[in-house]
């Protein structure tokens, strides 16, 4: 699954022209995708504690915030994304939940807790945060409905 959602991560990602029958695969696809990451977000929560580092679920949900992030770069997925009902709030509650998982235990979520001495901790949750913060603003973008939930 996570090789799957790499592939599509690169083919969001392309800045070439993207066709008007891809760009409707990536629409209805955006649904299904967003509902995944509604429904296992909490997986990441998981990595917090040592054993659970390579734990399959959190780095499937990993890559489904990658993949939200960049279909919400582009202003073709934008406004379908900004309109699924749950999607910016369940971001938001995820947000505050790494952020109280990451004061009660060592802050695997952003780059800045994750170094030690002279070499980085290469875990796979390193810039999570940052990644929820960019699909929250992504969702808010030019869409006061969404600003105001904010």
């Amino acid at each position: 699954r996570v090789t799957l959602l790499e592939l599509m991560m690169a083919k969001v990602s392309e800045r070439n022209s993207v066709t008007s029958e891809e760009m409707n695969v990536f629409v209805r696809h955006a649904d299904f995708l967003a509902g995944c990451f509604q429904e296992k977000c909490g997986a990441v929560l998981k990595l917090t504690a040592a054993a659970d580092a390579a734990d399959e679920e959190a780095l499937v949900t990993i890559r489904l915030l990658d993949v939200l992030c960049e279909m919400t770069s582009n202003s073709g997925q934008l406004e379908h994304l900004q309109a699924l009902p749950g999607l910016l709030e369940t971001a938001i509650d995820t947000l505050r939940l790494t952020h109280l998982a990451g004061k009660q235990a060592v802050n695997i979520f952003t780059a800045t807790h994750a170094v030690t001495g002279q070499e980085e901790i290469s875990h796979p949750a390193v810039g999570f945060k940052s990644h929820l913060i960019r699909l929250i603003g992504n969702l808010c973008y030019k869409n006061k409905e969404n600003q105001d939930k904010v």
